[in-house]
């Protein structure tokens, strides 16, 4: 809405007892990110736009997943759980601040779009004083149900007030409200608490604005939009509907994928050009796969970096700080962790690399192992441009192999290869007296052979 602030408040003290955790609701997550950061992420974000979280006593973790995903956000505590409008007036003194619209939100809402928070705001701007986001909903028990005159709402009836004709409405109150930021302050400040539970409830404001003369409206959106999460059961369901969203918006950006039902994205997965995944594959946060890049199935791959037209998979796992250069190749049951692959690199089958770095087209045979742990602390091997590693190879780190150097088969590294040598370690042999030794041979050799498979 140009030329309109707006202050957005997004209400997060819940306790969500239903879900049968220890951790608050709203960090549960939906395509690996929190059901609040889903929320802050929707919520406006320009200039002029200011941002509260209100959020429950002790919820430290909360407080630093809002501020996580929107540093700019200012966090307010509803020291008491005495209803929706007394945890707005938690944020009094944001809204003291002044701004031409006020949006409440709710930090369990994840499927919740931009555009709807825009869409709300449309009629503020020609004069209402209050926008209601509402849902046709397939089974609208248990919903407060939206009383509407012409264009106007006249009421929020919940249903245990509502009559006959009332619980027949299918037209439900979202939660989700915009107030006309010149009044908001002073409708919630007269909502009272004449109720069973003694509760200060957001959904009187309807009438107030009613008493003042004053206008409100409905704003409709999806059911599956306003999916609130209280159970496992929900968490579930709206992974399903995020889920179908960011394999659309995949498909539409020309990801191909062979079945994308099988597909699970996170939602800040980002795809380059004529990019391929096969079925079963699990991308998890942080994750950029480049122009050309496949994946084949059944891989697991998080906090990565895919170059343009790298290969990687099947039965692939790459953990958080892998990033393979253009067209490198990690294969079957190949896993990979803090890892820098640079173009050219195959690692093909039955390996394990981690804390480490291969220089371009270097070849890891299959069964090589960077052993980076020493039962203290993780330590990082170092493979040159070019090298070749043989099969079944342990490289103990901190360890060099240097630029165009070859292992041979079977070896266990312990100490730094120069470039273009040849090693082969073994250990232990045991020779005629039954003791052990190690056998050790290091030489200058000619070009390393072409990296195989």
């Amino acid at each position: 809405m140009p030329g309109r602030t707006v202050l957005t408040i997004v209400l997060a003290a819940g306790e969500g007892t239903r879900m049968r955790s220890a951790k608050p609701k709203v960090l549960h997550p939906v395509a690996n990110q929190s059901l609040l950061a889903h929320v802050l992420a929707a919520a406006p974000g320009a200039n002029t736009a200011a941002l509260a979280v209100v959020i429950g006593p002790d919820h430290h973790a909360v407080a630093e997943e809002a501020k996580r995903a929107r540093p700019d956000a200012t966090i307010f505590v509803q020291k008491e759980r005495m209803g929706t409008a007394h945890a707005v007036l938690a944020a009094r003194d944001a809204l003291a601040r002044g701004a031409d619209d006020l949006l409440i939100a709710f930090g369990d809402t994840p499927l919740i779009s931009a555009q709807t928070f825009d869409r709300l705001r449309v009629p503020l701007s020609n004069g209402a004083a209050l926008a209601v986001l509402g849902f046709h909903a397939a089974d609208p028990s248990g919903y407060g149900r939206l009383i509407v005159e012409g264009d106007r709402l006249v009421a929020i009836r919940e249903q245990a007030d509502a009559d006959a004709a009332e619980r027949a409405i299918t037209l439900c109150n979202a939660g989700v409200m915009a107030f006309d930021g010149r009044t908001a302050l002073s409708i919630i400040e007269k909502i009272g608490n004449a109720n069973s539970k003694r509760e200060y409830y957001l959904t009187d404001a309807v009438g107030i604005v009613r008493d003042m003369g004053l206008e409100a409206v409905v704003i409709e959106t999806s059911e599956d939009e306003v999916r609130g999460i209280n159970t496992k059961t929900q968490l579930a369901e709206a992974e399903q509907v995020m889920q179908a969203r960011l394999r659309k918006a995949a498909l539409d950006a020309g990801v191909t994928m062979v079945a994308p039902e099988t597909v699970y994205l996170a939602a800040d997965t980002t795809f380059g050009k004529e990019v391929t995944i096969e079925p079963f594959v699990v991308i998890g946060p942080g994750v950029s796969i480049a122009d050309g890049a496949i994946i084949h199935s059944f891989s697991h791959i998080v906090q990565s970096s895919i170059g343009k037209n790298a290969l990687v998979g099947p039965f692939a796992r790459l953990r958080p700080g892998t990033s393979l250069g253009e067209g490198a190749k990690i294969g079957n049951f190949v896993e990979a962790k803090a890892a820098t692959l640079e173009p050219g690199v195959k690692v093909n089958h039955l390996s394990y690399v981690g804390d480490a770095h291969i220089g371009a087209n270097a070849n890891i045979g299959a069964g090589t192992i960077t052993c980076n742990y020493d039962g203290f602390g993780k330590n990082k091997t170092e493979i040159g441009e070019g090298a070749f590693v043989g099969t079944n190879s342990s490289l103990v780190a901190p360890v060099k192999i240097g630029k165009g150097a070859y292992i041979g088969s079977g070896s266990v590294i312990t100490r730094d290869v120069p470039d273009d040598a040849m090693a082969v370690e073994r250990s232990p042999q045991t020779n005629r007296e039954g003791g052990a030794k190690r056998y050790r041979e290091i030489k200058t050799r000619g070009k390393a052979p072409k990296s195989g498979n």
